[in-house]
C-alpha cells in the first residue's frame, strides 16, 4: 500500500512536471517555484546508487572509481583498503598478507558501517557468493545497485600489477609473484562464481565491461553502461 502510494505520487509529479514545462513553453514564461518543488521532491524519492566494481586483481577498479568520482560526488568504499588497514598481526592482517580471502562475516561486518545514505562506489566487494547474496538481500530494495564486472585475461592482470609495483606500490599482496598467482587463483575459484550469480540476481543491474584495452575507452564503456 505504501509502495503504491509513493509510486502514484511520483507519477503524479512527473505528469505535473510535463504539464508545467509545456505551459512554460507555450506561454513563454517560467514558473520557477513549481519546478524547484518538483526537483526537490524527486530528489527525495529517488534511490541512492551503489556502483559495484568487480574484477580480478589489477584490473583497474581503483582507477575507474577515481575517474567516476571526478565526474560526480560518490562515497568510495574500498573493501581492500579497509581490510589492509587492519593490524598486520591480526587475523585479517595475516590472511591479507598471505593473499587469502577473509571470511564473509568479518567482511560484511566491516561493510555495514560504510553503507550510508550516499551515492556509493564499492571497490572490491562483494568477492564471494555469500557476500553477493548479503548485498542483494539487504540493499537491492533500498539502493539502485549497479554491478560493473571489469573483465580481462590473467596475463593482462599480472602485467598491470607488476607495473603498479614499478611505479611505487607498497601493497604487501603485490610484492611476490607467488602471492599474485594465489590471488588470481582465489579470484577464479571464489569471486567468479559470485560474478556469475550476480548476472541474473533480482533487483539489480549487471554490466560486463571489456577492460583489456585503453583506459579511456574502458571508461567510456563504463559511463555508457551507467547512463552517465
Amino acid at each position: 500500500m505504501v509502495l503504491f502510494w509513493a509510486t502514484s505520487w511520483v507519477l503524479l509529479l512527473k505528469t505535473a512536471k510535463n504539464n508545467l514545462y509545456s505551459y512554460e513553453l507555450f506561454h513563454g514564461r517560467a514558473i520557477l517555484p513549481g519546478r524547484v518543488f518538483y526537483d526537490k521532491i524527486m530528489y527525495m524519492t529517488e534511490k541512492k546508487q551503489i556502483i559495484v566494481m568487480m574484477g580480478g586483481p589489477g584490473v583497474g577498479k581503483g582507477t575507474f572509481s577515481d575517474m567516476l568520482m571526478a565526474r560526480r560526488p560518490f562515497k568510495h568504499v574500498e573493501a581492500g583498503a579497509l581490510l589492509r588497514a587492519m593490524p598486520a598481526d591480526s587475523e585479517i592482517g595475516k590472511l591479507i598478507s598471505a593473499g587469502d580471502l577473509v571470511p564473509d562475516n568479518l567482511v560484511c561486518d566491516l561493510m555495514v558501517a560504510q553503507i550510508t545514505d550516499d551515492d556509493i562506489i564499492m571497490d572490491g566487494f562483494p568477492r564471494t557468493i555469500g557476500q553477493a547474496k548479503w548485498l542483494v538481500k539487504n540493499y537491492a530494495n533500498k539502493y539502485d545497485v549497479q554491478i560493473l564486472f571489469l573483465n580481462t585475461d590473467d596475463e593482462t592482470l599480472v602485467r598491470r600489477i607488476q607495473k603498479r609495483v614499478r611505479t611505487g606500490s607498497h601493497r604487501a599482496d603485490d610484492a611476490a609473484m607467488k602471492t599474485i598467482c594465489h590471488r588470481l587463483e582465489n579470484f577464479h575459484k571464489t569471486t567468479m562464481p559470485a560474478v556469475d550469480w550476480l548476472r541474473t540476481a533480482p533487483g539489480i543491474t549487471f554490466s560486463e565491461i571489456d577492460a583489456a584495452g585503453d583506459v579511456n575507452d574502458n571508461f567510456a564503456d563504463i559511463t555508457s553502461a551507467l547512463g552517465m
